[in-house]
């Protein structure tokens, strides 16, 4: 069930029969010149929705926070960005509210690299202190041998656009979009990122070769991910989240 066209009533029908909700979070950041400012976000409901169709069970999917931890990004037109402190607290408020109606067991579905350390801290702190269970899911960590081709509005990204919403790719610019893009993400010594904004390695926003990633591949993406989060739902739907006692 999509919270978001549900009616209070079917929610109310519904609450008894599952406890467990899917969060999709994203960001509205720069993809390049050729994906949307939205392509975080998108990817990250479309995950969520097929991960709920591939769910042996009843999970409700709650709307999609769109905006996340982004300023690395801000040098590009567009983007917009949350403090870490008020992207966790949002996210955090948010299970709070789909727990007080019974989904009080989260899988957090995210589709922004720049959100997982925050996602990581949120979730370990909504299991240790609130009246809920959480945990985050990055769902191009789950795609098996492609994960390690994920850049920036490079294939991965691209391919699912190309899947799910075809529209939103301006193919006119693929080709722009590859000769202005990074060949990798940041700029490393001695294991150390010297950069903290993508503008300082990237002339156009894009890590990765957005041409390698056609629709056919994100077909295959969106399986990849979809079985994964189910498992993974499935896991949480069963698991004991009642928290250890103290050691003596």
């Amino acid at each position: 069930m999509r919270l978001s066209e549900a009616t209070w009533t079917d929610v109310s029908d519904l609450a008894g029969e599952t406890n467990l909700a899917f969060l999709p979070v994203g960001s509205t950041e720069q993809h390049g010149p050729h994906a949307p400012l939205g392509t975080d976000a998108f990817t990250a409901e479309a995950v969520a929705d097929a991960g709920s169709e591939a769910y042996d069970g009843e999970v409700v999917v709650a709307p999609t926070l769109p905006i996340g931890v982004a300023a690395e990004h801000r040098q590009f037109p567009g983007t917009l960005w949350l403090s870490p402190d008020t992207f966790r607290n949002t996210v955090r408020e948010t299970v709070a509210s789909l727990a007080s109606h019974g989904f009080d067991r989260v899988v957090v579905v995210n589709g922004h690299g720049g959100n997982t350390d925050a996602l990581r801290e949120v979730t370990g702190t909504i299991t240790r202190e609130d009246d809920a269970y959480a945990v985050a899911f990055t769902w191009f960590e789950a795609v098996g041998e492609h994960s390690s081709k994920m850049g920036h509005g490079g294939p991965l990204e691209t391919a699912l656009l190309r899947h799910v919403a075809p529209e939103s790719v301006r193919e006119e610019r693929i080709e722009t979009a590859r000769e202005g893009g990074a060949d990798r993400w940041g700029d490393w010594v001695s294991k150390v990122n010297l950069a903290h904004d993508s503008a300082e390695f990237t002339a156009n926003g894009v890590v990765g070769d957005p041409s390698a990633g056609d629709a056919e591949l994100g077909e295959e993406l969106l399986e990849l991910a979809s079985a994964s989060l189910a498992r993974l739902a499935a896991a949480v739907a069963e698991r004991d989240v009642s928290r250890p006692a103290r050691r003596e």
